[in-house]
């Protein structure tokens, strides 16, 4: 239904409805009728003989009044009504009536014709209106028959969506794999002459927020065809058989539009393993047949018709063996975390749009993010930004990306959490043993800030390190450090206060007994129980990482052996922590002090209150120590 009928039908609809009722108060205000009265008051009008004629009907007695009464103005209301009573013996009222000079009939009740057709035609009326309202909704693309219409979202190059490769950055080695496809969508006439053929499908597999749909919409704009992007969970509808009809409807159009890229984001809505699925009551239909569907578009046409497959998953273990075979998604691209250089690349991408102060340092923001993605580099800037324009800058400074980096890792400030002098006071020792123990160990990380502010996350302080360099091996040492650094603040605690100590160390020895636990069962770093694992993940693929449950495959002394070997590693390790507070308690109480008074304190700051020399230049960053 176009436009204009729309207005028509609207338009119609108001003036019946205005024609209706007027007609219903011309008809209240033309109609005087009769004087509603009581039934004694009838039946003594009546036995007063002020009554010439009498109507019974249905419900009522109405009756017309003498011209000649005692009634004051008679001409004003010439008839009366009475209701009749409920089980009244009608013969007694018709001998009452005998008994007096006046005239009585009965008639029977019928509706006026106009509110008869009125019960007819406003029902019609109200069902062509919802009729027009459904139509146009179809017609816009939403109504119910549109169930089967894919809902993927086309751009092509008249779109103001241009992604290209120089406006994702981290990501060197996908954009590798991915430049042949691009060579391929625009000239493929240069790989079907030596009859090669590219890959259908190309799945991008990786981390939450790498950037993996910008990479597919990067694609599409170096090889500027037409983009269909689609998540995997707008196949799936209550209804069997519609996300069937969904995926097919979807590479009509895409071949209609070829060269083109057909791109499924979170595939593993739709693609997750069949077999999974069997047992009772964990079966999805819907799902089930939406996958065979989209094996079956994907084999039903070749590569050289143009049309190239994309898809998108965080969870490539759980997906179907179906779809990762030859000739189906055979080429799998991984999109992971960006180390330290692809770090810096991201941040100058998101920067562009940024006006940056001359101390901004891009590097040293990417040195004190390890492990964060695209997405989280991209949100400090856009929080550095925001922080800039709430204190009334004009530039984008580096105290802006240090707040921002702070706010993304660790939450906002809650200096409006008052604490008590006691709690500020235990904060403060706690942190201040995390400190010393990380500047009097070899091997750990540099230290860089300590902090007794509370954040929103829920920590009442922290301690950062910055390490010097990525690391993707640590040896056992290094390990023990780490170890030593989180159980400094609980050890602190326990010099300073007598052995008392708090809740606050919770996370600490969380994150301890997690490392201690890989060094035995993991790493074989036990003499005790030797270079062997012990317990391997489970194979469950619901189960979103393989560290989530463990399948025992040791005995029950083994497992004693474990815990023993685990508490003689923190035993030792706390002795040696303990040690270290016990020689430097002066030193402890002098930090503790100061981080009372200014709550924040930077490497500078320590080292000067320590007499050390200047600290050196540091790199990535890992919060520690969250009380």
């Amino acid at each position: 239904m176009d436009r204009p009928n729309w207005h028509r039908w609207v338009f119609t609809a108001i003036n019946l409805v205005a024609f209706a009722v007027l007609l219903y108060v011309t008809s209240r205000l033309t109609n005087t009728g009769p004087k509603q009265v009581s039934y004694s008051e009838f039946l003594t009008e009546l036995r007063a003989d002020n009554l010439t004629d009498v109507q019974i009907t249905e419900r009522e007695l109405i009756g017309v009044l003498k011209s000649d009464s005692s009634h004051p103005k008679p001409t004003q209301q010439l008839t009366i009504k009475a209701t009749r009573l409920p089980g009244v013996d009608e013969s007694l009222l018709l001998k009452e009536l005998e008994a007096h000079p006046v005239r009585f009939g009965g008639r029977i009740e019928q509706g006026s014709w106009i509110w008869s057709l009125l019960g007819w035609l406003l029902p019609l009326l109200f069902i062509v209106l919802i009729y027009g309202v459904g139509m146009r909704r179809m017609a816009q693309g939403s109504g119910a028959l549109t169930f089967g219409k894919n809902r993927a979202k086309i751009h092509d190059e008249s779109s103001r969506m241009q992604v290209t490769f120089e406006d994702v950055a981290g990501v060197d080695e996908a954009k590798v794999e991915l430049e042949e496809v691009v060579d391929f969508l625009r000239q493929p006439a240069k790989y079907q002459k030596l009859g090669g053929r590219i890959p259908k499908g190309v799945l991008l597999v990786g981390p939450p927020g790498t950037g993996k749909t910008l990479l597919a919409k990067a694609v599409a704009g170096e090889a500027r065809v037409s983009f269909f992007s689609i998540s995997g969970s707008e196949f799936v509808e209550m209804f069997v058989g519609v996300g069937a009809a969904r995926v097919r409807d979807l590479f009509e159009q895409a071949k209609q539009k070829a060269p083109c890229i057909v791109f499924i984001d979170e595939l593993d809505a739709i693609g997750k393993a069949r077999s999974s699925g069997r047992a009772i009551g964990f079966s999805n239909d819907e799902r089930e047949q939406t996958l065979n569907q989209l094996l079956a578009e994907i084999d039903g046409f070749e590569s050289s018709e143009g049309v190239i497959i994309m898809a998108a998953t965080n969870t490539p273990e759980v997906l179907d063996p179906a779809l990762l075979r030859a000739g189906r998604f055979d080429r799998q691209v991984l999109v992971d975390r960006p180390d330290l250089k692809d770090r810096v690349a991201i941040l100058k991408v998101h920067a562009r749009k940024i006006l940056m102060a001359d101390n901004a340092a891009l590097e040293t923001i990417a040195a004190r993010t390890p492990g964060m993605v695209g997405a989280d580099l991209a949100n400090i800037v856009n929080e550095s930004a925001l922080l800039a324009v709430r204190r009334g800058g004009e530039r984008v400074e580096m105290r802006d990306l240090e707040e921002a980096a702070d706010r993304v890792m660790l939450g906002m400030e809650k200096k409006s959490r008052v604490m008590s002098p006691e709690e500020k006071e235990r904060v403060a020792v706690h942190e201040s043993g995390h400190a010393l123990v990380a500047l009097s160990v070899k091997h750990a990380d540099p230290l860089h800030r300590v902090s007794i502010i509370p954040r929103s996350i829920g920590a009442l302080g922290y301690t950062l390190q910055l390490p010097t360099q990525e690391r993707y091996l640590m040896t056992q040492p290094e390990l023990e450090d780490q170890i030593s650094v989180l159980l400094g603040g609980r050890t602190a605690e326990e010099i300073h206060y007598g052995g008392v100590v708090s809740t606050g160390a919770a996370d600490d020895l969380e994150r301890a007994s997690a490392l201690v636990r890989q060094m035995v069962t993991r790493f074989g770093m036990s003499d005790a129980l030797g270079p062997l694992t012990y317990g391997r993940p489970t194979a469950a693929q619901f189960l979103k990482s393989p560290f989530d449950m463990e399948e025992r495959n040791y005995s029950e002394r083994t497992a004693e052996r474990i815990d023993d070997e685990s508490r003689r590693i923190v035993d030792e390790i706390r002795k040696r922590v303990t040690d270290i507070l016990s020689k430097q308690r002066e030193p402890m109480e002098r930090i503790s002090r100061e981080l009372i008074r200014k709550e924040t304190l930077e490497r500078a700051e320590l080292d000067n209150l320590l007499g050390v020399g200047d600290p050196d230049k540091v790199a990535i960053s890992t919060p520690i120590g969250v009380t």
